[in-house]
């Protein structure tokens, strides 16, 4: 075991470097593409800018929240301080739903006030912009496997390689052209993909912080698994709920036959609770027949 939690913690520390390097190059390539942006006139390479500073941020808060999971529970927080990530992947994807729609009011104020736009600045700097988006990408891509909050900003850098992409296509078009119109439709696709992609990762956070039960496994199904052990016969007042993203915890009301080997049929539910769902976090109460609780549904009221 404490080979393990080393082993574990060396993980964690080498996660931490990859973040803080994401960082890094975030906030230089944010202040690249606005001083850009400003300078070419192009609002799509603004937006694009912004976009990635609200990446930059989200990254920065995914640090501190990886950090502060990481703490034991003590007597403030009893459960632990997993849902930190929980919390600033919800932080995440409102800050981006407020720069999203402050973009479209911008994108749509631009075509009634157009303004010369320089061309190859936006393909340049938008070119070194879909670079590093691809290189943060990478740095964090293994560790977005496990993790909502670093999943989402490993989505966020995917988007804004796409939006560089829009960005350079719109930066050709209006040097060949000279399509200007162009720039403030692409800062309205941009804002519209970053709208869809933060309500799309907002429901399974306000899932996890409203208690809500995992996908996977149901409550129904939980409770037949229950009911087929030999001396449970009813249960009832369950709650199934995630801690944590990836920790799901039980409450419930188990009616039991007899009153025999209490211990060992307490046991027999907690490991086919772990083995068949993973639920290593179960609370039960063993109730007869003749003293069941006035919450008899299966669902748990309060």
């Amino acid at each position: 075991m404490p080979h393990d939690h080393h082993h574990h913690h060396e993980l964690d520390l080498a996660g931490d470097r990859r973040v803080a390097g994401a960082v890094a190059v975030n906030v230089l390539l944010t202040v690249v593409q606005i001083v850009a942006g400003l300078f070419s006139g192009s609002l799509a390479l603004i937006a694009d800018g912004v976009h990635n500073l609200s990446d930059a941020v989200s990254l920065v808060i995914a640090f501190a929240a990886r950090r502060i999971a990481r703490r034991p529970a003590d007597s403030d927080m009893t459960f632990g301080y997993g849902r930190a990530e929980v919390v600033a992947a919800l932080v995440n994807y409102v800050t981006l739903i407020v720069i999203a729609l402050w973009l479209a009011a911008e994108g749509v104020g631009r075509f009634f006030n157009p303004v010369t736009i320089e061309g190859w600045t936006v393909v340049i700097v938008a070119g070194v912009a879909l670079f590093v988006d691809l290189f943060t990408a990478g740095l964090i891509m293994r560790l977005s496997r496990d993790s909502m909050n670093i999943r989402a900003a490993f989505l966020h850098n995917v988007a804004d390689a796409m939006g560089s992409v829009a960005v350079i296509v719109g930066g050709a078009l209006i040097l060949l052209f000279g399509w200007w119109v162009v720039d403030p439709i692409i800062t309205l696709m941009i804002s519209g993909y970053i709208l869809w992609h933060s309500w799309r990762g907002l429901g399974p956070v306000i899932r996890v912080l409203m208690l809500a039960s995992p996908d996977s496994p149901g409550v129904e199904e939980v409770a037949r698994a229950m009911c087929e052990i030999d001396g449970v016969a009813d249960v009832h007042a369950l709650h199934l709920w995630r801690l944590q993203e990836h920790r799901v915890a039980l409450q419930a009301h188990v009616v039991i036959e007899d009153t025999g080997n209490l211990d060992a049929l307490r046991a027999e539910l907690k490991a086919v609770l772990a083995q068949r769902f993973g639920i290593t976090h179960a609370a039960l109460e063993l109730e007869t027949a003749a003293a069941v609780c006035h919450d008899t549904d299966l669902i748990g009221q309060g």
